[in-house]
């Protein structure tokens, strides 16, 4: 199926439009009321948890607007038979768990166990499953029972990557609402009406919370929202787009989900690399990084959501122009495809050589101006950063 039909088979031949537009209008009249809600119920962001971008106490349990938007026109439009049954029965269980966790708090590995669990219910009892991987030169390999702990790892993984990189404005609302109009258009190319209907609810509810969420935000998704959405997102994945023998199988969600991805493994790498818990909180982040060179929260989300939707209309691109179509080289695509990934490999690079720069600069604006010798100056700087300090 070419680019214009699938746009085409979700725009006019399916629901996806009208699901868009009906969850957009949900979010916008009900975000206001959780907001009015959240001081009654304990859903004010004025903990002293974790380091933030904000000064004010802000109503951190939107999640629930966006997670009943995103239920209703699931249910009206998407076809709730099979798979789609446990996913959307993982998806509300995981705003579930994320509720309870703005609300009263829960302990980083229990919501991860709990994660974990929730996959269990798409992927054991309704076989959500990515069965084979393709790969360029080397075909097409079964993976047999292993598929099963890779799936649940693999949901679980998204889940929390999307909670960790909601911590600065629009930041995270904005990196689904890129994901699911990609996963929407690669569903609807591969057929998988279920999963291009559900991507674009999830889109149009997105985007409607950035109308609140967006610099200065009103309110936050918290992990009602984003560990939801991280699951939602990675059980599309798995069952749109994923179960096909097309190369841009594998390499379309992570293309996708690649901003989150780099963001959570240097984070994570960097805290290990200092012997602190992967759970412990920071100011390692992309965004923290770029509010630290100057840029504004607004700067720092175009920046962050310019780079997700770079790559994931390369994803995009290696589905409608593939290298090796039937098989068989094609130059122009091949062209098109090396032509691309050079983009994206140089505005990744330019990407991670500015937030890389932790110099002398970095120091003197955290009030370290003792002279530091050059191989302590990036430890006295993580220091710094991990106690709080701007």
């Amino acid at each position: 199926m070419s680019f214009q039909e699938s746009v085409r088979a979700l725009v006019v031949d399916s629901p996806a439009a009208i699901g868009f537009a009906v969850a957009a209008v949900i979010v916008v009249a009900l975000t206001p009321l959780v907001g009015r809600i959240a001081p009654f119920v304990g859903g004010l962001d004025d903990r002293a948890d974790r380091p933030r971008v904000h000064k004010r106490p802000v109503p951190r349990i939107g999640g629930v607007a966006i997670v009943t938007a995103v239920a209703i026109c699931a249910f009206i439009w998407v076809d709730m038979t099979g798979p789609w049954r446990g996913i959307m029965a993982g998806f509300l269980l995981a705003a579930a768990i994320g509720f309870v966790d703005d609300v009263h708090g829960i302990r980083p590995s229990v919501k991860m166990g709990a994660i974990v669990a929730v996959a269990c219910i798409p992927v054991i009892g309704y076989d959500v499953t990515f069965n084979h991987v393709t790969l360029p030169l080397i075909g097409d390999h079964d993976l047999g029972w292993v598929a099963y702990p890779i799936t649940i790892l693999f949901i679980a993984a998204v889940s929390n990557l999307v909670n960790l990189i909601d911590g600065m404005d629009g930041h995270a609302a904005g990196i689904v609402g890129i994901a699911a109009c990609s996963y929407a258009i690669l569903g609807a190319s591969f057929g998988r009406e279920n999963a291009a209907v559900l991507s674009a609810i999830v889109c149009g509810a997105t985007l409607a919370f950035l109308v609140f969420n967006y610099h200065p935000a009103r309110i936050f998704m918290g992990d009602t929202g984003a560990l939801a959405l991280g699951f939602l997102l990675a059980a599309i994945a798995v069952q749109g787009v994923m179960k096909t023998a097309a190369t841009v199988a594998l390499v379309g969600p992570l293309l996708v989900l690649a901003v989150p991805i780099f963001d959570t493994s240097f984070v994570v790498l960097k805290r290990l690399k200092y012997h602190r818990p992967p759970w412990s909180a920071d100011q390692n982040h992309f965004y923290h990084r770029f509010m630290r060179i100057g840029l504004s929260q607004r700067r720092t989300a175009a920046y962050l959501h310019l780079w997700a939707a770079l790559l994931s209309a390369y994803a995009i691109l290696l589905r409608f122009a593939p290298p090796r179509p039937h098989g068989a080289w094609d130059l122009r695509n091949t062209i098109l495809a090396l032509g691309g990934g050079l983009v994206v490999v140089a505005t990744s690079i330019w990407m991670v050589y500015t937030l890389e720069i932790l110099k002398q600069r970095h120091l003197e604006a955290l009030r370290l101006k003792r002279p530091v010798p050059e191989e302590d100056r990036e430890e006295a700087v993580e220091r710094a950063l991990t106690a709080g300090r701007r």
